[in-house]
């Protein structure tokens, strides 16, 4: 396992390195960003101009602006904004908690409602309910999530007033109103996943309770809800940790979409002013901290698999 887990945090290294390398060139192709950064209207200083350039590191070649930009970022230094002049580092620290939060409530919500429905879906195969869950499940898939936020804003804050439409609560300073706060885009965010949650658990129940150690259960005594909770669904979550590994990034590429509709301060909203700002030191490390958070649920996961399975071993 050790050696496993070694190997998994080495790949997730060169990983982690080839996003740095290709963020950074991909930023090149602004063409140059000190000029991008000038607002069309201002008057464009050339001494201002300079000196904000060789504060970048910009007067120096490709190569040695990204291995120092690298040297850096290894000692959590990430730079200064060029829009507002704070370090980096602290940008992301104070939008890190509110990203996290809002992730965590769209996780919970999106489980809580796959969960119980696929189960469910899968055990009464074939009747109403099962039929409006398949239902429920392909328009979560299919409707994007700007379009379900719009519309929740709509029903919910416009029409009926019961939540606020934009903002953000800490739940840590007022869980109650930071919850009528995230209500609303984390159901936005969890929705999606909950669809596809609930296929996924769905299919791999269905599978589960077909097998022969079911019926052999079963034949036991066994309560069914005993078969369905401990033999069935322990197995039946193995692919399902999988996809919930991979929907993390949806997650947090949907932050950014959600965060924006919601004005919600977190740092996909942070990703979106950067970018159309030209604040490129920004959106290198949201970027960065995008694909490291992806990296690490994705080895979380494969570790779950021996919990999850105990056939599997790690050689």
């Amino acid at each position: 396992m050790q050696a496993y887990i070694l190997r998994r945090l080495l790949n997730t290294v060169i990983v982690v390195i080839l996003v740095t390398m290709l963020t950074f060139s991909l930023l090149l192709l602004i063409g140059d960003p000190v000029t991008a950064f000038m607002v069309s209207g201002e008057a464009k200083d050339p001494v201002q101009m300079e000196n904000l350039r060789h504060e970048l590191g910009l007067d120096k070649p490709i190569p040695v602006q990204y291995i120092s930009w690298l040297g850096k970022v290894i000692r959590g230094d990430f730079g200064r904004s060029v829009f507002t002049q704070r370090r980096v580092i602290d940008e992301l620290a104070a939008r890190l908690p509110v990203t996290l939060q809002l992730g965590a409530v769209g996780l919970i919500i999106g489980i809580v409602i796959a969960l119980p429905t696929g189960i469910i879906s899968a055990y009464r195969r074939g009747s109403k309910l099962d039929i409006a869950a398949t239902v429920f499940a392909m328009g979560g898939v299919a409707v994007p999530e700007f379009w379900l936020g719009i519309m929740m804003i709509l029903l919910f804050s416009v029409v009926l007033g019961w939540l606020p439409a934009f903002g953000f609560v800490n739940l840590w300073d007022d869980p109650v109103e930071g919850l009528r706060h995230l209500i609303l885009p984390a159901m936005t965010l969890g929705g999606a996943m909950a669809a596809v949650n609930m296929r996924q658990i769905r299919s791999a129940m269905l599978e589960v309770l077909a097998q022969d150690y079911i019926r052999t259960a079963r034949a036991k005594g066994l309560q069914e809800r005993t078969v369905i909770l401990v033999h069935a669904l322990k197995n039946a979550l193995l692919p399902v940790v999988t996809l919930v590994g991979l929907l993390l990034g949806r997650i947090i590429g949907g932050a950014v979409v959600v965060e924006t509709m919601f004005s919600i301060p977190g740092v996909g909203r942070l990703l979106v002013f950067s970018i159309f700002s030209y604040d490129f030191p920004v959106v290198q490390a949201c970027i960065l901290l995008i694909a490291l958070a992806i990296c690490i649920a994705n080895l979380v996961v494969d570790l779950a698999y021996a919990w999850l399975d105990p056939r599997i071993r790690y050689g």
